[in-house]
């Protein structure tokens, strides 16, 4: 049996006694994304199919750095650090090909720890469209620098002069994918024994940067294959003594590295495009302009839940392939959100401000729940821009927040996001990147002592 075919807790079973596996791999993904996990014997994993079973709420109420967070209210010092109910997800089953004898399962917190889940939070907007007759669909791809690095030398180096694995642009080069045709070869591999098939990868513009698209999917199965390709991608590259990061911009010098979101709807009774309608111009229905609408409308209210570190507010300048205003455009890759008219299966909507250090969950919850509000609310855009918007002005209400602690301001203030995404949710998240920002105060810049140090 293989893992692709589990659907149910019986198949589960199954599979574990046909392999007689010992140990299972689980894991679930926290606030910022980043999988957390453990090996569990699978005596405890069968009687945790149908029950779930107990994981330490900590990695709710830490930051990347697992440091804790010194304002939540879900969890902290004051509740002791309880275990939280996490189900598992038996059609999330994933083989494991650089491990033998193991497979994977990803979980879901439950009870009162459901509320601050991220994959939760996006299941819940997806059960939204569900109720108002839409399947949404999605589809991620990211930028990533490679390095001739270790988790040791980047650290030894203190994150400077690092060695890309190869130098220059060579952005599309076929130079360049030939030569390192090997790692190519098992990335791809490793997307479709994993389940997270990339329909293109390539070199991107920059030295040691590629673009991988990852194939669509219902939204919830996107998000998993997402959060999943991040993860593995940085295991398969320091398995080969190289380090692969997904920030949003690790280096002045080079553009900012995206991770756009591929998003469309789709009627649950009929299975036609919600976006589609060839007598409209672009072939935008209604709902598909009235959801652009909305994720205009909520773009600078929710950005948090898109540009979520500090770092992300570095790409989001003018003239660097990211967005500066919350704009849309036809087939226009200056502005926020690039409408790609197409077929009734093509039809869709690219979210153009992400980076790659999104939370896949979190962000498609902002993308496509913010579409959903606007359908709604039957909420019309602004004309669509024509041409480089960064040589545009826009109305104020369009610019989006310049850094973290303003945008997580935003997202408290939003009734939008409290209505959509819960208010335990928007509570806990706003406190947990407020705490990001105040860690980056702490911090002395190079920037500041070069410019500083001696001449003030």
């Amino acid at each position: 049996m293989e893992a692709k075919q589990v659907k149910t807790a019986e198949d589960a079973r199954k599979l574990i006694e046909e392999r007689q596996i010992k140990y299972v791999k689980v894991g679930v993904f926290d606030v910022d994304g980043i999988m957390r996990g453990k090996y569990m014997h699978k005596d405890k994993f069968l009687s945790s199919l149908n029950g779930g079973f107990g994981f330490c709420d900590v990695v709710l109420g830490w930051d990347s750095n697992d440091q804790l967070y010194d304002s939540a209210k879900f969890t902290g010092w004051h509740t002791a650090y309880p275990d939280a109910p996490v189900r598992l997800l038996p059609d999330t089953c994933r083989e494991l090909p650089m491990e033998e004898d193991t497979i994977l399962f990803l979980g879901e917190f439950d009870g009162e720890a459901e509320n601050v889940c991220p994959r939760a939070v996006l299941r819940r907007v997806l059960t939204r469209a569900a109720d108002m007759g839409y399947r949404a669909t999605a589809a991620c791809e990211f930028e990533f620098f490679l390095f001739e690095e270790t988790p040791h030398s980047v650290r030894e180096k203190n994150y400077r002069d690092l060695k890309n694995i190869t130098p220059g642009f060579y952005g599309y080069s076929m130079l360049r994918s030939s030569v390192q045709a090997e790692f190519y070869r098992d990335l791809l591999d490793l997307g479709e024994a994993m389940d997270f098939p990339i329909e293109g990868l390539h070199t991107e513009t920059g030295p040691g940067v590629l673009e991988a698209a990852i194939g669509h999917d219902d939204a919830l199965r996107a998000a998993d294959k997402a959060a999943l390709f991040k993860t593995f991608t940085k295991v398969l590259a320091q398995r080969s003594d190289w380090m692969a990061t997904f920030m949003a911009k690790w280096s002045a010098d080079w553009p900012g590295q995206s991770g756009h979101m591929h998003a469309s709807l789709f009627g649950t009774e009929d299975g036609k495009s919600v976006f589609f309608d060839e007598s409209k111009p672009y072939n935008m229905s209604d709902e598909m302009r009235w959801f652009v609408g909305g994720q205009q409308k909520l773009m600078p209210e929710l950005l948090s839940m898109v540009a979520c570190t500090v770092n992300s507010y570095s790409r989001l300048i003018p003239g660097f392939w990211a967005p500066t205003n919350a704009t849309w455009g036809v087939e226009n890759r200056t502005t926020a959100l690039r409408v790609i008219p197409g077929s009734s299966k093509s039809q869709r909507v690219e979210y153009r401000i992400a980076a790659a250090d999104i939370n896949p969950y979190i962000a498609l919850a902002a993308c496509i729940g913010s579409g959903l509000w606007g359908i709604e609310n039957k909420v019309e855009p602004t004309a669509a821009v024509v041409g480089n918007a960064y040589e545009q002005e826009f109305p104020a209400e369009l610019t989006i927040p310049a850094t973290l602690y303003e945008a997580a301001g935003r997202l408290r203030q939003s009734q939008a996001a409290n209505d959509l995404f819960g208010v335990k949710f928007v509570e806990h998240y706003a406190q947990s990147r407020e705490w990001e920002e105040r860690e980056f105060r702490k911090a002395i810049t190079d920037w500041e002592l070069q410019r500083y140090f001696e001449i003030i």
